[in-house]
């Protein structure tokens, strides 16, 4: 018999059990949470893991009975094994954090130590700087003297030097000759 040969109201009443069907399927999920933006879930598989356990609102049963057995159950433990057990806890908890502390005064060593080694690599850096801006100065320097002599040696005027014993001497031409070579070898080494 096919859907259309049906009486209305059967049909009517197989169409208002769907929707009743339908509208209640929520309550035959067997989980229910709140994600994260707060909306209401529900659905036959268990929630993301990442899902806090506040936010978990309905579970199957057997699910419900499991996690109050876990909470229940405990077994019986003497106390001499009870302290032991704090005692061997404790210990590997204090071991842990010695570990911990350990590990992190290390990272400390460790990075104190770059510190170090980047500090006296940049003094040694600011150092090789600053001599070689004092080099360029006096070359800077020995080369504007030379300048200023070849202009006095070329301008062929009377040049007098102090001799070692202090006393004035009147440059003759082979002086002056090897004094222009001088300081042409200073020009073309400082000023160039």
């Amino acid at each position: 018999m096919s859907c259309s040969k049906l009486p209305f109201t059967l049909r009517r009443q197989a169409g208002l059990g769907l929707l009743i069907l339908c509208l209640c399927s929520p309550a035959l999920a067997q989980w229910a949470w709140r994600d994260a933006g707060g909306k209401m879930q529900f659905s036959d598989l268990p929630p993301p893991r990442d899902t806090p356990e506040r936010d978990i609102l309905k579970r199957p049963p057997k699910q419900q009975e499991q996690q109050r057995q876990a909470v229940v159950v405990s077994p019986y433990v003497s106390p001499a094994s009870a302290a032991a057990a704090a005692a061997s806890a404790a210990s590997a908890s204090a071991d842990a954090l010695a570990k911990t502390e350990s590990t992190k005064q290390d990272a400390k060593q460790q990075q104190l130590k770059q510190r170090q080694e980047q500090d006296a690599l940049a003094k040694q850096q600011q150092l090789q700087q600053d001599q070689a801006r004092k080099l360029a100065e006096q070359r800077r320097d020995n080369c504007s003297r030379a300048q200023d002599n070849l202009r006095l040696l070329q301008a062929r005027t009377k040049l007098l030097r102090t001799n070692e014993r202090g006393e004035s001497v009147l440059l003759d031409e082979t002086q002056r000759e090897a004094e222009l070579q001088r300081t042409r070898s200073v020009i073309s080494s400082d000023c160039g």
